[in-house]
């Protein structure tokens, strides 16, 4: 099968065309990585390229409690934990570098950090903190001109962290309703500058934040993922004019010759379906400006992932919650063997339990 099969994305070679997508664990406690973290990367790295959870690049991207950082010395050097053990097991592994902008409460923000999106919109709803439990998510305030150069110089120097770190690579984290997407999307963007009023500017933060990356670790080691059509952390779902802006996103995210470009689809958990054509034509236009592989994903099984791979819609396909449960889950698909279900109430708990305690497969 084609799935199992060896694939180079970018300068990294890859065992096989399974990714693990990245996925919020909150196990990183003080936002530091440690030795959990590591068992868990490792018991995973049968995958062809592991993703991880979401990673800020800033002290103000920190918006959930006990997500990781890589913003400084003592965090970087604590990822190597994790480098280590997925490169001890022949894995490869990237780190996803998520700024949660709007999506956070100052309560699970460091002392002096500060909640910061493309407009002062709040989200609806209510988020975990340590401290007070639930509580209603902040007020952002709207970034300033410098606020976003900064922001910006801090996507740049994380990617040369996560290298220091010996990651393998980075995704940027463009989709799901953190910063990138919230300058993206109209309901959430409402600025009327160089970064927001039409689509053409809403897409800049993102071509920006990709071309400092770029700059600052290669392309061959760059990857992005999106999510046209997600309504995940309260997007507007407001589709008028979609497909035009993210066809125009990844043809100029081609012309910086990325590794890959990740597309997420969400609607297995709810949100509405892609439009196929619209997909389609995203993928093409990335692929004919210069961009590299297509890794897709969202709700795929052993026999849709073969599928999309021999018609060449994905080159990698990525699992996400198969993952969770089953460490050995390119081991099982290889098989076709029978999958553990994954306990939903240790998905974002703080230890061992759901976490790395999931056992492997015996016939």
């Amino acid at each position: 099968m084609k799935l199992f099969s060896p694939i180079l994305l970018g300068v990294t070679e890859l065992k096989n065309r399974i990714a693990m997508a990245p996925m919020t664990r909150n196990r990183a406690l003080d936002n530091l990585p440690n030795e959990l973290m590591a068992k868990y990367y490792g018991q995973r790295a049968g995958a062809g390229l592991i993703i991880t959870e979401g990673t800020s690049p800033s002290p103000n991207g920190l918006g959930y409690a006990r997500i990781p950082g890589i913003h400084s010395v003592e965090q970087t050097s604590a990822w190597k934990l994790i480098t280590d053990a997925v490169h001890a097991r022949d894995g490869k592994i990237f780190i996803q570098l998520m700024h949660c902008g709007r999506v956070g409460s100052t309560l699970n923000l460091p002392p002096g950090a500060r909640l910061l999106a493309p407009s002062a919109v709040a989200m609806n709803g209510s988020i975990w903190t340590d401290s007070q439990n639930e509580q209603p998510y902040g007020t952002p305030g709207e970034m300033t001109s410098a606020d976003i150069r900064t922001t910006i110089g801090e996507y740049a120097q994380a990617a040369r962290n996560a290298i220091a770190a010996g990651f393998d690579g980075v995704e940027v984290h463009g989709a799901n309703g953190y910063l990138i997407t919230q300058f993206l999307d109209p309901g959430a963007n409402l600025r009327n500058d160089e970064f927001g009023g039409d689509s053409t500017r809403r897409n800049r933060f993102a071509l920006e934040v990709v071309s400092a990356v770029v700059a600052a670790i290669g392309a061959e080691r760059v990857g992005i993922r999106i999510s046209p059509y997600g309504l995940f952390n309260d997007m507007s779902g407001d589709y008028t004019g979609i497909a035009d802006q993210y066809v125009s996103l990844a043809a100029k995210l081609g012309k910086f010759s990325l590794c890959y470009l990740h597309l997420v689809d969400h609607s297995a958990m709810g949100a509405p379906r892609p439009d196929p054509a619209t997909v389609a034509s995203i993928c093409r236009e990335f692929r004919r400006a210069g961009g590299g592989n297509v890794i897709l994903s969202g709700g795929y099984d052993r026999d849709r992932a073969e599928a999309d791979l021999e018609s060449g819609a994905a080159d990698l396909v990525a699992y996400g919650r198969p993952f969770i449960a089953n460490p050995d889950l390119v081991e099982r698909l290889k098989i076709n063997a029978p999958l553990n279900s994954a306990d939903q109430a240790t998905f974002y708990s703080s230890g061992s339990t759901g976490y790395t305690d999931y056992p492997g497969y015996t016939p």
